[in-house]
């Protein structure tokens, strides 16, 4: 006789192999839904029969799934709008990125003008559960009149970003842009020996916080604008003190002025290496850190600038316990800071396992940050906000009480085979519902309307 446990699994694979062989299509929803589920006599779809599975499931371990999934409501990722036109942005379409950063890869149909990359956004979000932002860097800025230098920007040159994301209900995050520019070809900018330089950097700097803070004022959600610089050196300096205090000047005047926090909120970014400062990146981890601690700023955790044995999710308890707020920028280096598009890897569980146990994540602003010009770059944002948001239902969902009453006790070996017996609950179930609620496309099914937005519209982009 099978205990009540396995006649609840039994039946939860004989429902998911009814969903496969035994479907019928819904017709297409706006923007563009293709799910096909099976709609049994009392008029329940699959989706929700399975979901109903695998409540009673995680009920069994102590976990409400019901609240899980308000919960991950509540959470909104911020996506990068660099992975639609592979950092190009709108200042000198074709220039060299520089800075360490390369894009590989020629899929076709990369959005070649504001309002392309604003409709390839559009679809992406339409396809993610949730309500979310979007993260801009200043080198997307709009002249529509006389252009102007980077340290010349105005919130004017992003207004119709603000007229969008506000139409939308849209938040905005902002990134100064410290790369590919004719004064960053050196490799330095705020730590450059040559004090016209600093200053022009510095200048950005400060302009770019004034328009973080009109992001703010304007769509009424405060906005995280980031600090990232890719300063560093090819081999060993001879002086590695004198760039870091370069920078810490350059960085206290970027900072000088006071911004109300519900307007703009600032953060700063370190790095491991990259391309051209293999030896020596002067806004290394540490810099960065006591830059934050000490000057009341947010820690910037970038998952691909730590060294490959270096887990990002071990370093969430230890900033903070001195920081009170940090921000994500989530990727995946492939043996190098290589941002490859986010996957469900044990990385990222491990990543959002720390910040919903450690109950950090109310306390964390979540951005992606990669570029995969060798795919669909719609089906790219999509992959890896889906993936981000995965992860959190994950962790939200495991018994982790449980879990850690046995970590209390001293019971290793329980602790152990609960984290292993944990990691095949039916999460699956409880995410398609979670999509299927948010009037999403559950399991694969967004794939085909990403193929529809390819067909009809990308194919046709020179």
């Amino acid at each position: 006789m099978r205990s009540p446990r396995e006649t609840a699994a039994g039946n939860l694979i004989q429902l998911y192999g009814n969903i496969v062989k035994d479907t019928v299509k819904r017709p297409p929803y706006d923007p563009g839904r293709n799910i096909t589920e099976s709609i049994d006599m009392t008029g329940k779809t699959s989706i929700e029969r399975a979901y109903q599975l695998a409540k009673e499931r995680f009920a069994s371990q102590g976990v409400n799934t019901d609240n899980v999934l308000k919960r991950l409501a509540r959470v909104s990722v911020s996506l990068h709008c660099w992975q639609g036109d592979d950092v190009g942005g709108f200042e000198n379409l074709g220039s060299e990125l520089g800075g360490g950063l390369a894009v590989t890869g020629n899929y076709p149909g990369k959005a070649r003008t504001p309002g392309e990359l604003r409709a390839d956004f559009e679809k992406a979000i339409s396809l993610i559960p949730g309500r979310h932002r979007l993260n801009l860097h200043a080198c997307y800025a709009e002249m529509t009149g006389p252009k102007v230098d980077r340290d010349e920007l105005q919130p004017e040159h992003f207004k119709n970003w603000i007229a969008w994301a506000k139409s939308r209900r849209l938040g905005l995050d902002f990134n100064q842009t410290y790369f590919a520019h004719a004064k960053a070809s050196s490799g330095l900018t705020l730590s450059h020996p040559d004090r016209a330089i600093r200053t022009f950097w510095i200048e950005h700097g400060i302009r770019c916080r004034e328009i973080g803070a009109a992001f703010g004022k304007a769509l009424g959600k405060s906005c995280l604008t980031n600090l990232w610089i890719p300063d560093g050196m090819k081999d060993n300096p001879a002086d590695r003190k004198a760039y870091r205090g370069r920078l810490l000047e350059s960085l206290d005047a970027v900072f000088a002025k006071k911004i109300d926090p519900k307007l703009n909120v600032d953060s700063v970014e370190g790095k491991l290496f990259g391309i051209g400062s293999e030896c020596y990146v002067v806004g290394s981890h540490e810099f960065y850190l006591g830059y934050a601690i000490t000057r009341k700023k947010l820690l910037t955790i970038d998952t691909g600038h730590y060294h490959p044995t270096e887990s990002p999710a071990d370093k969430i308890s230890a900033v903070f316990a001195y920081l009170p707020e940090i921000a994500l920028h989530v990727s995946r280096g492939v043996r190098w800071d290589s941002d490859h598009v986010v996957t469900l890897s044990d990385e990222l569980q491990a990543l959002a396992q720390e910040l919903v146990w450690g109950d950090y994540l109310e306390r964390t602003r979540i951005g992606l940050d990669y570029f995969d010009a060798s795919i669909n770059r719609v089906a790219a944002w999509v992959i890896g906000a889906r993936n981000m948001l995965k992860a959190l239902l994950m962790a939200l969902a495991a018994p982790a009480a449980t879990i850690r009453q046995a970590e209390i006790e001293g019971d290793y070996t329980s602790r152990l085979a609960l984290q292993e017996e944990m990691k095949t609950l039916p999460f699956g179930a409880v995410w398609d519902f979670y999509c299927h609620q948010a009037g999403v496309p559950a399991g694969e099914s967004w794939l085909g309307e990403v193929k529809r937005h390819e067909k009809e519209v990308l194919s046709q982009r020179a």
